[in-house]
């Protein structure tokens, strides 16, 4: 299995320097079309989505981030940092593994 980022520019490069493929997504139409492959490919084990565009397609994203089980779709702070309100990736670390990182 293979993860996959979907997210700004920066982000995805950022992760394509580790060797994690994504793609690059700045509208509505292209997050939703990205997630569509995404969850379509059987490769695919985890889709990594930045806060900043899951922001341009909340209700599916929420949707899909309770209710998709593989791929699992994980919701990451983008390269500004976490958005108000949004949890910290230690944050989700705690309330996933219940350790403090």
């Amino acid at each position: 299995m293979r993860v996959l980022v979907v997210g700004s520019a920066p982000a995805v490069w950022g992760f394509a320097l580790t060797g994690v493929q994504g793609e690059v997504v700045e509208t509505a139409e292209a997050l939703n079309e990205a997630l569509d492959r995404a969850l379509e490919a059987p490769d695919v084990g985890i889709v990594l989505v930045t806060q900043d565009v899951a922001a341009l397609a909340r209700e599916r994203i929420d949707a899909l981030t309770v209710r998709s089980e593989i791929p699992l779709l994980v919701e990451i702070p983008g390269p500004e940092g976490p958005m108000p309100g949004r949890p910290t990736i230690t944050e989700m670390l705690r309330r996933s593994i219940g350790v403090k990182v």
